[in-house]
């Protein structure tokens, strides 16, 4: 965080200090709310949670180096004490963001968000130095978190933004105002919270309602493809540049294939020139995350081939997500167990399946969570779907949703053995364990609910003789 004296916190938050033998001592490390993450200099925010109160480590981690406890009752050590803990830290952030002179860029959707994340982030840091939301933590605890880890040096902050209902976005968005903003898709992840996607729709474009007037330097990123995106941008003022496939996007992909092991090639157009992208990353869904960092990118002045080669070189940052690991004895694990959602299903499928020609593939699936009365239908569709892509054998895992995706499946091609539902996780491990062979390429996908990452972790452990080369 840039350097703030503990007076000058507690002003901004309205908050009174307590055990503080001198205001004038600065925070000069970051703002975390896990006592593990404490450095010297730290602020140390108490949360109280359902199993945990984070007042209750208050000794310690002023032991382990935090200046002070940002808390809602005075711990008996140095502390500012405020009314609302989560609050008080949403206006710190917007107060460091207004000090930063950062250009803050601000993205959302309902699938993608975070590999598009890490994907703008390893483009923009070639040009300056860039500060970006770790993982998912897109919420109004995670995003202030992000936006107080920079410091006088970041050029470039880049937040994700979620939402599970509509005016979650513009609580954010008042917390960190973009200069830029881009939308990915309306998809149906959180249907069920929503109650359809055009109300998804509503609560992802309040990121373009947010955005300053082009004449002040707002820019809203839209997806072309996706016409509930692409309807945004009737409702800013901002700047309107269009990514996609589609002929009249600013930001396009041309002559888009996939490579022999199911890496996204293409002709990446930008105003500014074009220039050729083969990506390190699995899946053809990801053109259009790459097409997402390159419009951002470009609209931030860098060149067509900057950005194709900051493209081709990154790599995903964010654990079980399409994390594809080699095994000693041929067999490819991919590890997109962080979540899921109906769109996102579909793409891991078609990755497999390009992955796996002339192997033998097994998706190995979980439910989808919040989909509302669309479960069924959707879960139907996916099992449908792994059959029409040829996938060897489908291994659905967990209750009721699980399987419906077998019954999808079987439905569609009266597979027989050829797809299984089991109880559980270890139900799975012990299936694989038993019949995989050298070749195989096994895809381990549900909602993060499920835990079927312990599903791709043992399957990775399984036959290591040496050391498992990950990529």
């Amino acid at each position: 965080m840039i350097a703030l004296s503990l007076a000058e916190i507690a002003a901004v938050v309205g908050g009174q200090t307590h055990d503080i033998p001198d205001p004038s001592v600065q925070v000069t490390g970051p703002v975390v709310r896990d006592s593990r993450e404490v450095v010297p200099g730290s602020l140390f925010a108490a949360f109280v949670g359902e199993r945990v109160d984070g007042h209750d480590y208050a000794p310690q981690v002023v032991a382990a180096g935090a200046v002070a406890v940002l808390a809602s009752r005075p711990v008996g050590v140095p502390a500012i004490v405020v009314e609302d803990v989560q609050t008080a830290l949403g206006a710190l952030a917007r107060h460091v963001v207004r000090r930063l002179g950062a250009t803050l860029v601000a993205l959302t959707g309902s699938a993608g968000k975070t590999s598009t994340k890490d994907l703008i982030a390893q483009v923009l840091r070639r040009k300056a130095p860039t500060v970006f939301t770790p993982g998912s933590l897109n919420n109004e605890i995670g995003l202030p978190l992000t936006a107080l880890s920079a410091t006088e040096e970041t050029r470039f902050l880049v937040l994700e933004m979620g939402a599970r209902g509509i005016g979650h976005i513009r609580y954010l968005t008042g917390l960190t105002p973009p200069r830029i903003g881009l939308v990915l898709n309306v998809g149906t992840a959180h249907i069920g919270e929503f109650g359809g996607r055009e109300q998804i729709a509503q609560a992802k474009g309040e990121l373009v309602e947010a955005l300053p007037a082009e004449s002040e330097g707002g820019a809203a990123i839209l997806n072309a493809d996706d016409p509930l995106v692409k309807a945004m941008a009737a409702r800013t003022k901002a700047k309107v540049v269009l990514f996609g496939e589609s002929a009249e996007a600013d930001v396009r992909a041309e002559n888009v294939r996939l490579t022999d092991s199911g890496q996204p090639a293409f002709r990446l157009h930008t105003p500014s020139g074009a220039s050729d992208v083969t990506m390190r990353l699995y899946g053809e869904h990801h053109v259009s995350n790459a097409l997402a960092a390159a419009a951002v990118a470009h609209e931030l002045g860098m060149s067509a081939e900057e950005i194709a080669t900051a493209l081709s070189e990154a790599g995903s940052l964010s654990r079980w997500r399409m994390e594809v690991t080699e095994r000693p004895d041929g067999v490819t694990i991919v590890n997109d167990a962080y979540n899921a959602n109906p769109e996102s299903m579909r793409a891991a499928l078609r990755a497999l399946a390009a992955m796996g020609k002339g192997r033998r593939t097994w998706a190995v699936l979980g439910k989808m969570a919040e989909l509302g009365d669309e479960a069924l239908a959707e879960h139907d569709a996916v099992g449908r779907l792994a059959v029409r892509l040829n996938v060897s054998k489908l291994v659905a895992v967990g209750g009721i949703e699980a399987s419906w995706l077998q019954l999808g499946a079987y439905n569609e091609g009266s597979w027989g053995e050829e797809s299984v539902h089991v109880s559980d996780a270890q139900a799975a491990i012990d299936l694989l364990r038993s019949e995989l062979r050298p070749g195989d390429v096994v895809l381990v996908k549900a909602s993060r609910s499920v835990g079927l990452e312990s599903v791709a972790q043992a399957l990775t452990e399984t036959g290591a003789e040496g050391e498992v080369a990950a990529r």
